[in-house]
């Protein structure tokens, strides 16, 4: 795709998502009224308790899910621009400046050049790369198509203080060339987006409305905010990894809305589409050691204890693509857990602190026992059935498996009104939702691995292809 060509999906991008509730409502209701026609009755023996615990342990986040769903669908969008907000501007955008990621790299700062400046009177694109990096001319040659551009380049011989080493190391770098140049005040923002995640009219609109609320705040504004992770369809490679990915925008409308749009991240945030103020980010920077592969998620929690109820939601999006092939997804999984599990075990972080994001990882990492194909297979050599031990507690199952549900059909919704062709499509939508329990198995598959690398004590950072 040309550098300077943004696709005409990003023309229409105003239009604002917001979630619906349809979806969680309609199996909830059904799966109840099973319950109340067909009680389940009382379980005992191991299996019973088995399923009692794996099914009932998702509550809370379901709770905390379905009330961050509430606060997205009640969050004010940005209105007609008022013009340009005067506030500096700069999108960090690091890369491993490989061949097969400059495709998805030309687009994101072809998008970023065409949207940002009609709200922002001040935007610089600082693309981070390192020296001697494969497609360093073609990176280069960036700076010269787009006069908003800047190369940073890290050099082979730099190391942090304290080790850290890939996407956070490059993150310190780039924090340090902007405290050099005096631009690590409060009145400067820093927009951090990935190599494959690009931005529409909708994001710059609510980055601006963000930065002018702020601002009209004083002492008392926001430091940090986050939008949504949305995956166009003519950005998939692979038509079956993209529904599988639909989970991932329904999280930032629910769980990620309900942590940081309330003012504390503290179960984490991501690291593209996170706008924060550069003077917080040179307070806490990135280094953060040698087994950092999760730096969001450890940028979060040292922001969440050092600046407690300052960081907001919007409803902007990003426009990224879901992984190249199965194989991809279950990398990217794998590291995700892998790096998690070290961080919720990171003593240099306050247990208090931890808690939050060490229960939703606990439930994550229990969603392979979750599911009924295991615990079919578990029937099969176990004495007893899996009804609850008591039926007060199918309730709460039709709750989280609603929920369940409810998460793969927003996304997926989410990621459909965010393409080009912004139709549901009868036959995709069927074939979507009969393959949601193999989507649950990839995403159980990619977390068993995440647990056996992280027990090997491998830290590696694996950065998958990104072709479009």
């Amino acid at each position: 795709m040309p550098s300077t060509t943004v696709s005409a999906a990003r023309t229409r991008r105003i239009r604002t998502i917001r979630p619906g509730f349809v979806s969680f409502l309609v199996p909830f209701t059904v799966l109840v009224a099973i319950v109340v026609v067909a009680p389940p009755g009382h379980g005992s023996g191991p299996l019973a308790w088995y399923t009692t615990v794996v099914w009932s342990l998702p509550t809370a986040v379901t709770l905390r899910g379905l009330s961050g769903g509430l606060l997205a669908r009640g969050h004010p969008t940005a209105g007609p621009s008022p013009g340009p907000v005067p506030q500096r501007l700069v999108v960090v955008i690091p890369t491993i400046g490989r061949s097969d990621v400059l495709p998805a790299l030309e687009r994101v700062v072809a998008s970023c050049c065409a949207r940002l400046p009609a709200e922002f009177a001040d935007v610089r694109i600082d693309v981070v790369t390192e020296e001697g990096c494969a497609a360093r001319r073609s990176i280069a040659a960036l700076a010269g198509r787009h006069p908003l551009v800047r190369i940073v380049e890290i050099p082979a011989d730099f190391r942090t203080a304290r080790g850290t080493r890939f996407k956070a190391r490059a993150n310190h770098y780039a924090h340090l060339v902007r405290t050099t140049c005096g631009e690590n005040r409060a009145d400067v923002w820093v927009l951090h987006m990935d190599d494959d995640t690009g931005v529409g009219a909708d994001t710059a609109a609510d980055l601006a409305r963000f930065v002018r609320d702020q601002h009209a705040a004083g002492e008392a504004g926001l430091h940090l905010a986050q939008g949504v992770l949305a995956y166009p369809r003519e950005h998939a490679r692979n038509r079956w990894v993209w529904l599988a990915d639909a989970v991932r925008p329904a999280c930032d409308v629910s769980l990620f809305a309900a942590g940081t749009g309330r003012g504390t991240p503290r179960t984490g945030l991501h690291g593209e589409l996170l706008l924060v103020r550069a003077s917080v980010e040179a307070a806490i920077g990135w280094d953060f050691g040698p087994s950092s592969t999760v730096e969001d998620a450890e940028f979060a929690l040292r922001f969440s204890r050092r600046y407690p109820g300052r960081s907001g939601w919007f409803a902007g999006r990003s426009y990224g693509a879901s992984p190249a092939t199965v194989r991809d997804f279950l990398r990217q999984r794998e590291r995700w857990v892998s790096g998690l599990l070290r961080l919720v075990a990171c003593r240099a972080i306050p247990l208090r602190h931890r808690l939050p994001l060490l229960h939703s990882v606990a439930v994550w990492l229990c969603g392979p026992a979750q599911h009924p194909a295991v615990v079919l297979a578990l029937d099969a050599v176990v004495d007893g059935h899996a009804a609850p031990v008591t039926p007060v507690i199918a309730p709460l199952w039709a709750l989280n498996a609603a929920f369940s549900w409810w998460l793969y059909w927003e996304g997926y919704r989410i990621n459909v009104r965010s393409s080009a062709d912004a139709r549901l499509r009868l036959g995709e939508s069927l074939r979507f939702l009969v393959l949601i329990p193999l989507f649950v198995l990839w995403e159980g598959i990619g977390i068993v691995r995440g647990v056996v690398d992280a027990l090997r004590r491998e830290h590696t950072f694996t950065v998958i292809a990104k072709p479009l």
